[in-house]
């Protein structure tokens, strides 16, 4: 059965793909020069994570059954266009969960402990050793707000609490009484959390009716000494009243791992101001992480293929 990975992966990347493909599936890799309805017309499965999956490129298809997503985002794939062809849609949220959570804290450490002044500074000759103290902080003692306790925000809750952290989330389905004392997290709403936390961390999917959530009236509830972190989806926050908020002082700081245009312009604001320290949508960018999650997404194609339910199945 072969499986279509419409991601054109380097050479080292693909390795690692191709050590976790198990017996009876074949592998095909999308290449740079190449359209993705080039490349799908035998594809029983197709593999994808952030590739357009439009109704042009299913009509291509033969013989599909699948598209598996490498992840669990699913915005970028037509579902109506799924529906009506009878393709199921499978998740991956193995292999997610646990490094976005640890990275958020690479984002907020990196801000509260001025690492990128501090390492510059130390290039151009200087010893900042006194000099960075007045605006570093410990993580131990704040409260974090955590928005969306689903997988990443339950494994985010349990390290903010091991680090000393008062842990707050808000969420449209609130967790079991057992739940929450079982995590350490209280339950408020939107606004008490953004005005209480001191860091506001999003783990929530982009939905019409997400998008946009943090915007100018959000941010004018913070703290001004608070930091604000995206490892979800870039539209979740309007990133005009983000620079504003960062430019006026009204939040201390934001860590950003995910753009609402990805990439970003090369002259995007946010991109060069102090303040804030933005990556290329690689929290849950590890190998390890990633070898867990291709073994996951084929595991998911056998079920499939040997004529079984998908697990984690988008219901269309």
């Amino acid at each position: 059965m072969k499986v279509v990975y419409l991601e054109p992966v380097p050479e080292d990347v693909e390795s690692i793909v191709r050590e976790c493909l198990p017996h009876g599936l074949s592998l095909r890799v999308l290449r740079a020069d190449e359209s993705p309805e080039d490349v799908v017309a035998d594809a029983v499965f197709l593999l994808v994570a952030t590739t357009k999956i439009t109704a042009r490129v299913l009509d291509a298809t033969t013989r599909l059954k699948q598209i598996q997503r490498q992840g669990v985002g699913y915005n970028n794939i037509d579902l109506e266009a799924a529906r009506a062809r009878g393709i199921t849609i499978g998740l991956t949220p193995e292999g997610t969960s646990i490094p976005v959570a640890e990275h958020v804290f690479l984002l907020v450490l990196s801000l509260y402990r001025k690492l990128f002044e501090a390492r510059q500074s130390l290039r151009e000759g200087k010893w900042l050793q006194w000099e960075l103290r007045p605006n570093s902080y410990d993580l131990a003692g704040k409260t974090a707000g955590i928005i969306g306790l689903g997988r990443i925000g339950r494994e985010l809750t349990t390290r903010l609490r091991a680090f000393g952290c008062k842990v707050l989330y808000t969420d449209a389905i609130r967790v079991s009484e057992q739940e929450e004392l079982h995590l350490g997290a209280v339950f408020t709403g939107l606004d008490d959390l953004l005005r209480q936390s001191d860091i506001v961390s999003l783990h929530v999917p982009l939905l019409p009716e997400t998008r946009n959530l943090i915007g100018p009236r959000e941010l004018a509830l913070m703290k001004g000494n608070a930091l604000l972190v995206n490892a979800a989806r870039g539209g979740l926050i309007d990133e005009k009243a983000l620079e504003v908020a960062l430019n006026e002082g009204q939040i201390a700081g934001a860590g950003l791992d995910v753009f609402e245009q990805e990439p970003p312009p090369k002259d995007h604001p946010l991109l060069f101001m102090d303040n804030v320290v933005a990556v290329p949508h690689i929290a849950a960018g590890t190998r390890d992480a990633y070898a867990t999650k291709m073994k996951a997404a084929f595991a998911n194609m056998q079920r499939v293929g040997r004529g079984e339910e998908p697990i984690n199945k988008v219901n269309l």
